[in-house]
């Protein structure tokens, strides 16, 4: 596999890591039909885990099926599949090396209360990923909650073992909890400031959701007002996240959020691409359709970010 010089300049911003990091980002930035443009589209299913088996699953009962959504994301084409050790575990045989797979280390559920103290339990090992050929760990941290210092620590300890086996990093920081209104969850000082958070703690690839023009920190929005930062439109909210992230030297991706119509889920792939994020993760827009029209979806995704932006 030759490396493109583009994926080369992403690699070159991970200074310090090890030659097994570095290649399982590769391995991920070079697979499917965006291989070799430092764009990535991966397809996230743990929604089961998070909000239980029928509202993920019911509306398009095949992906009650661990293999559908390998097979979804092979056949369309994307950089990675991401999924809990169970979920992974039930294709990992069938699917070995037919794509980079990452193993969500922690987990929540809707049926825990979820408020200040926002939390998430260990469910993976190091271990587990190097058994199933993972090419990377995925963990969420909750800037902001009551939980997020240990959260902190955990992600810590389990990044640099999976460091120094030669896995990488992937971190969803989704900011929740503590005196964080529900607006300021989307807020664009809030989430850039929870992106730079998991570059600060050794992120290789940064998850966040797209930000709203609210500025939730009265602090921060002062810095706003006065240094004129632009954040009118989600182009510019994406480019100021990314930013955020070292300069641009981290992997940002964004979240594809709550089922929506498709010109809305085109039109964030196309801030995402103008805003010169890396791409898209997208599950539940993706895998709650009918087959035909998922792969319709992501055609048009990754063709959004084959273009020029």
């Amino acid at each position: 596999m030759k490396i493109t010089r583009k994926v080369r300049e992403i690699l070159d911003g991970y200074e310090g890591e090890t030659p097994g990091t570095k290649a399982n980002l590769a391995r991920m930035l070079m697979h499917g039909r965006l291989g070799g443009s430092g764009r990535m589209v991966i397809l996230p299913v743990d929604q089961g885990f998070e909000h239980g088996p029928a509202r993920s699953f019911a509306v398009n009962p095949p992906a009650y099926d661990p293999h559908y959504h390998y097979q979804l994301a092979i056949d369309a084409g994307l950089n990675a599949y991401a999924a809990p050790l169970g979920w992974l575990s039930a294709g990992a045989d069938t699917f070995a090396g037919a794509i980079p797979t990452i193993l969500k280390m922690n987990s929540a559920n809707s049926l825990s209360r979820q408020k200040e103290n926002a939390d998430q339990a260990v469910t993976a090992s190091v271990d587990d990923a190097l058994r199933l050929g993972c090419a990377a760990i995925g963990f969420t941290v909750y800037p902001s909650s009551d939980a997020m210092y240990n959260q902190f620590e955990e992600v810590r300890e389990l990044s640099r073992e999976a460091k120094s086996k030669g896995l990488a990093v992937v971190m969803w920081s989704y900011p929740r909890g503590g005196e964080l209104s529900k607006e300021g969850e989307l807020a664009v000082d809030v989430i850039a400031y929870a992106a730079h958070m998991a570059a600060l703690l050794g992120a290789n690839i940064i998850k966040v959701k797209l930000p709203s023009a609210f500025l939730e920190n009265k602090d921060a929005k002062k810095v706003y007002e006065e240094k004129k930062i632009p954040i009118g439109t989600l182009a510019e909210r994406v480019r100021h996240v990314t930013q955020a992230c070292f300069n641009g030297k981290r992997i940002v991706v964004f979240s594809g959020g709550a089922a929506k119509g498709e010109d809305s889920v085109f039109n964030d792939a196309k801030a995402i691409h103008a805003g010169g994020g890396n791409g898209s993760i997208i599950g539940r827009n993706s895998f709650q359709r009918p087959r035909e029209d998922a792969i319709k979806l992501l055609d048009e995704i990754v063709k959004i970010y084959q273009t020029k932006p």
